[in-house]
């Protein structure tokens, strides 16, 4: 392979965005995964609606501001369990295979890294609790530039920081839009399509689909 760097989507692709409800799902109720569904739905809504219009902000705010409103949308959940969750989605978990494959890329010589939206805090705690600190050289967030992922200025963060081109890059999604994005930028994309959902995006195809990341050692 001619990449330098195995580059990493975090949110369903390396951290379980649902493993926080789940988490506490006795304590929320018995709407726990539309609950979940809600929350994951409105913060990703919230950040194409601030990159659009040019009005960042932070994530975890954002991700605040979802929960907010999973809250008052789902009927009959315990809304007492709204800080055990913001608390839970710190400290994620990580998909089983995850460390394994991080550290059998970094020993065949690739770079590895966290390419995401969510902020600096963010990334460092759940990186920390999963255990992923010594196999991951980097964690870039969109917060130094401002904007959230479909901009072309989140991607570019990576070449810049490496020295490479997009080519050399690959890059790993479970977000089917952030893979269309992320090939139209021009990396070499892997999406990770773990509940085996329909292809979309056709104009702008991922390099290989594949259900979880261990085949990235193939």
């Amino acid at each position: 392979m001619s990449y330098k760097a195995f580059v990493f989507d975090a949110y369903g692709t390396l951290f379980d965005v649902h493993s926080a409800v789940s988490r506490h799902s006795d304590l929320v109720g018995a709407n726990a995964a539309r609950l979940s569904e809600i929350w994951r739905n409105k913060q990703l809504e919230y950040t194409w609606t601030r990159s659009g219009m040019g009005n960042y902000k932070e994530f975890w705010l954002l991700t605040t501001e979802a929960l907010d409103f999973a809250l008052e949308f789902v009927p009959d959940v315990n809304r007492d369990a709204r800080q055990k969750l913001l608390d839970a989605y710190m400290t994620l978990d990580c998909y089983s295979e995850v460390p394994a494959v991080l550290k059998g890329l970094q020993e065949r010589g690739y770079k590895t890294a966290i390419l995401s939206n969510g902020s600096p805090d963010m990334l460092n705690s759940a990186i920390e609790s999963a255990g992923l600190s010594d196999v991951l050289d980097d964690a870039f967030s969109v917060h130094s530039v401002g904007v959230f992922k479909t901009n072309f200025a989140t991607y570019s963060m990576v070449t810049k920081a490496y020295g490479i081109e997009p080519s050399q890059v690959s890059f790993q999604s479970s977000n089917r839009w952030d893979a269309a994005a992320a090939s139209n930028f021009g990396f070499d994309v892997c999406w990770i399509n773990r509940t085996n959902q329909p292809d979309e995006y056709q104009d702008m195809p991922p390099k290989r689909i594949i259900q979880d990341l261990n085949e990235l050692l193939d």
